[in-house]
């Protein structure tokens, strides 16, 4: 459970211990989404009027394609966090550090905070080795797996200025 009664939280700190499903529509069509459910586990506690502090980690794996080669790479994601919810209209409302949230609900909901430390913890780009060799930009063959016949391709004249002085350098 993610969703916690805003006066209790007022009176006592609470464990939080709960789960976000990669299928909850708290995600968006582009987030990568995890595999399975992400794992929120922490204390969420008052912080003052309005004000509250999450600390805690978050967990679950996500698949991603590599950067190179396009085949899937699965990495698991297991960060500490620590975040401050706010009420909107707060003056701390323009820290992007802070999460808003409606200050008239009976409720306050970790899923958007977690969402958005989700999207900042999980990776963008992965690769699936270090000396993976990606695609051929000419015939799309995955390199790791085998060669093809397509003549290098010549770089484009205009770099030619650049590339002398680059091999002055040397």
């Amino acid at each position: 459970m993610l969703s916690f009664d805003l006066r209790s939280l007022e009176t006592k700190a609470v464990h939080v211990d709960g789960s976000i499903s990669p299928d909850d529509p708290i995600w968006e069509e582009a987030d990568p989404r995890p595999l399975e459910p992400i794992r929120v586990i922490g204390r969420l506690s008052s912080a003052g009027e309005g004000r509250f502090y999450f600390s805690g980690r978050i967990q679950g794996g996500v698949t991603l394609p590599c950067r190179l080669c396009l085949e899937e790479v699965h990495v698991d994601v297991d960060e500490e966090v620590h975040f401050l919810l706010a009420e909107t209209g707060a003056e701390e409302a323009d820290d992007p550090d802070v999460y808003l949230y409606d200050p008239n609900a009976r409720n306050l909901d970790l899923r958007p905070s977690v969402r958005e430390t989700w999207l900042l913890t999980a990776p963008a780009y992965v690769q699936c080795s270090e000396d993976c060799k990606g695609l051929c930009a000419t015939c799309g063959t995955n390199l790791n797996e085998t060669t093809c016949n397509c003549t290098p391709t010549t770089a484009d004249s205009r770099w030619n200025a650049l590339l002398k002085h680059q091999g002055d350098a040397h």
